[in-house]
């Protein structure tokens, strides 16, 4: 019998190796360690398994979990082997010495070697790592040679020899860089932007760094993910700011780039769906890759080496993508603040959807190297409740579950290509073990799907399109920062419309002497109108009794009660109501007129009064922003003048912009005669 899957947990108070299908039982030749254990791992090639303790580091065989030997050092914080498993990297957390001097906190060390008797194993090498991000050396995949980034330049080592810098590739400012996998020896490396100048990316050949092969520059890029196939012969590169100047999203603005190693083909991917790019990620083939992006729902599609795009899934709240170890299949999730739903899709049968799984909330989620078992966990600290592991085959069935208390890691046990047994993933599938009927039996699964709250006058109609997701026919996500959104009376924002109501009609500034139809103003409206037409009246009356008698003299009119003249005080309620709803332009014109009516208080009442016209308006305020605009580019090109006057070398852009002083002052002399 082949032996079975295999994979690794750690828990807080002790680290487990268990054996999968088919007997889901821990390794009998491992011993638990217990006690303050910070990190595990296996070795690219499967055979051997490291765990730190305060104690050291111990190696043990992962086959048999027997202990193989044990590295003398406490408080390592990070382990990680080489891709054959032949060195051992440990990092400890920066410190000093006696002397102030940093302590050299990454040692390299031989994993297996043959030790006299009594004598303690060495490291072949110390460096100074200050940083937790990108702490390890990397190595080609020969393990021939590995490298490190040191300030400005990469400095390449004979893996045997790390004493001696073998190479350097001196790039000023380079603040990342990855080696390629595969027979191609090849390092990309990224410089940012940097005072004006686009951030870039280049390939070069190990050792020939006179000139890179490859080359891509770029803006909006402060940091990157470098993102090699297989077989490394195409690379892309995720770019990504820390603020988008747009205020479309609060993560920054993320781009996406493609190169080939021999550089034969570089180009930007474009994306048919507005929005971040959630994740993306290479097929083992190494000839096609999958992008999820897109405000949610997100779209995920499949793009070839030549970044053209072949199939696309269908919209959803997804952020992740995962192919399986054989390139049969991908699963499409959403993690995070999203659902935990799990889509499998079989790629060799026309993108054909196998199974959703619900897999609640987990923080991991990995294939298992045959590609028949998909691994999900709850990990500590993301969430320190239900944490526990779960095995779901390809086909959507749950194979096994087990809580744990405050898991913080699990990983699968690497199995070589060639090792894997040839048959089909999705037949027979297996029996489940007890512990997965046990949590089906836990799970309740509701009889009827709750919905989202609807008002009782809603409900038994259709939802409206307003309130509807992409991906359920709803209109597409729209940003509104930076936009300003203003309502149907021109303040604010515009009402929300209520479902299964009609639609109102929007609001209308009101002209200034027109008639207000009643059966659109609310009760409130009606009522105060009432009051005021009957103060008006009031007014009115009074004021014809008081000129009577004076009618064609010099006596001034009789004030009212609250010592006001009728027109007066009949003048202060229109106003009032007036300028609730008019503009500047109106106010003004209803100021005008109140100051004519008050000198002329026995003149009979204006029946009639003009209408503005609000598109005469509306372009003479258009015009003025244009002559303020252009005014403040005269401003911008003087002072270019004055400083190139002084001496100053300006750039060809400034010394283009000088020369259009004539256009623009002829553009202003032109709308200022439109104004007058």
């Amino acid at each position: 019998m082949a032996n079975p899957l295999q994979l690794a947990y750690r828990t807080q108070k002790a680290i487990g190796v268990f054996d999968a299908d088919p007997v889901y039982e821990a390794l009998p030749g491992f011993t638990k360690p217990e006690g303050n254990l910070r990190c595990c791992v296996y070795s690219g090639c499967g055979r051997y398994f490291a765990y730190a303790t305060n104690e050291g580091v111990v190696i043990v065989d992962a086959s048999v979990g027997h202990v193989l030997t044990s590295l003398p050092i406490p408080a390592v914080y990070e382990l990680s082997f080489s891709p054959h498993g032949t060195y051992l990297s440990t990092w400890e957390r920066p410190a000093k010495d006696e002397n102030g001097d940093a302590t050299k906190n990454l040692k390299i060390w031989r994993t297996i070697e043959e030790l006299a008797d009594g004598a303690e194993k060495q490291p072949i090498g110390k460096f100074v790592q200050k940083s937790a991000n990108g702490w390890n050396l990397q190595y080609t995949e020969d393990e021939r040679f590995c490298a490190r980034i040191v300030t400005n330049e990469v400095q390449f080592y004979n893996s045997n020899d790390l004493g001696t810098v073998w190479n350097k590739l001196r790039v000023e400012g380079v603040s990342d860089f990855a080696l390629a996998p595969g027979k191609n020896q090849n390092v990309a490396v990224f410089v940012p932007e940097r005072k004006g100048h686009p951030a870039s990316v280049k390939v070069f050949n190990v050792p020939q760094f006179t000139s890179p092969i490859s080359q891509k520059t770029f803006f909006k890029a402060d940091k990157v993910q470098l993102k090699w196939n297989q077989l490394g012969t195409a690379l892309i590169v995720l770019a990504q700011t820390e603020v988008d100047k747009s205020n479309k999203s609060y993560y920054g603005e993320t781009n996406m780039y493609l190169l080939s190693a021999n550089g034969s083909f570089d180009a930007r991917v474009t994306l048919d769906k507005e929005g971040p790019i959630h994740d993306v990620s290479w097929s083992p083939n190494s000839k096609e890759f999958g992008v999820v992006y897109g405000y949610m729902p997100a779209k995920t599609t499949i793009f070839n080496h030549r970044a053209v795009a072949t199939h696309s899934f269908p919209l959803g709240p997804r952020n992740t993508i995962i192919f399986s170890p054989t390139g049969r299949f991908a699963l499409v999730a959403g993690f995070g603040n999203l659902a935990g739903q799990i889509d499998v899709y079989d790629l060799e049968k026309d993108y054909r959807k196998i199974t959703t799984i619900e897999s609640g909330n987990p923080s991991v989620c990995t294939w298992s190297p045959d590609s028949r078992y998909i691994l999900t966990a709850t990990t500590s600290p993301r969430l320190r409740v239900d944490n526990g592991i779960k095995l779901w085959h390809v086909g959507g069935g749950i194979m096994y579950n087990e809580d744990m208390v405050e898991l913080y890691n699990v990983i699968w046990r690497p199995v070589p290509a060639n090792n894997l047994p040839n048959v089909d993933p999705l037949h027979p599938v297996p029996t489940p073990h007890p512990s997965a009927l046990a949590y089906l039996g836990t799970v309740k699964t509701p009889s009827k799907p709750v919905g989202a709250y609807r008002p009782p006058g809603a409900r038994g109609s259709s939802t409206p399109l307003h309130f509807k997701r992409e991906d359920e026919g709803g209109a597409a996500h729209s940003v509104s920062n930076g936009v300003p959104q203003v309502g149907p009376n021109g303040f604010g924002r515009p009402r929300r419309q209520i479902p299964g109501a009609e639609f109102a009609e929007p609001a209308r500034p009101s002209v200034p002497g027109a008639v207000v139809d009643d059966e659109n103003l609310s009760k409130t409206a009606l009522k105060n109108k009432k009051k005021r037409n009957k103060k008006a009246k009031e007014g009115q009356a009074q004021g014809e009794g008081a000129t009577t008698p004076n009618e064609g003299g010099l006596a001034p009119p009789r004030e009212s009660v609250d010592g006001r003249s009728p027109d007066r005080n009949h003048q202060r309620h229109h106003s009032r109501s007036q300028s609730r709803s008019n503009n500047l332009a109106v106010r003004t014109q209803n100021n005008h007129r109140s100051r004519s009516n008050v000198r002329q208080p026995n003149a009979p009442a204006q029946q009639a009064t003009p209408v503005v016209d609000a598109a005469a308006a509306a372009a003479q305020s258009a015009n003025a922003k244009k002559i303020r605009s252009l005014q403040k580019k005269i401003r911008a090109i003087e002072d270019l003048e004055m400083r190139h006057a002084g001496g100053e070398k300006l750039e060809d852009t400034q010394l283009k912009k000088i020369a259009t002083k004539g256009s623009v002052i002829k553009e202003l002399e032109a709308l200022e005669k439109e104004g007058h």
